[in-house]
């Protein structure tokens, strides 16, 4: 009776112990502190202005060579949706999930200069 008690236990602390899907863990807290010129400006300069800088190369319809280009660029042209897909930036490697949650918080934290 005693091992078994004990075996009940301790399954009952492996179980609820081995995962915890709350939903503070599936939405981690946006860091409130991202700005354009501090953060989001070094990724856009670094991955998207060979296409989206002046001139406009590969196909490129938009400009993202101000705060207000990619602010509209994210409100308006999915450039979320695009970076987190992968297709953008065509022909470059995809941003990595650091730099598309940077752009995420900005967004969040209301584009801040």
């Amino acid at each position: 009776m005693k091992k078994c008690f004990l075996l009940s236990t301790l399954l009952f602390f492996i179980l609820t112990s081995c995962s915890s899907n709350s939903e503070d863990d599936m939405n981690p807290p946006v860091n409130n502190n991202i700005t354009y010129a501090g953060n989001v400006k070094s990724i856009i300069d670094s991955n998207c202005l060979n296409c989206h800088g002046d001139p406009l190369d590969n196909g490129a319809t938009i400009f993202l060579l101000t705060l207000a280009n990619v602010q509209d660029a994210v409100q308006n042209k999915d450039l979320i949706g695009r970076v987190e897909s992968g297709s953008m930036p065509q022909g470059g490697p995809p941003l990595t999930a650091t730099q598309v949650q940077i752009i995420k918080d900005w967004e969040a934290g209301g584009f801040k200069q």
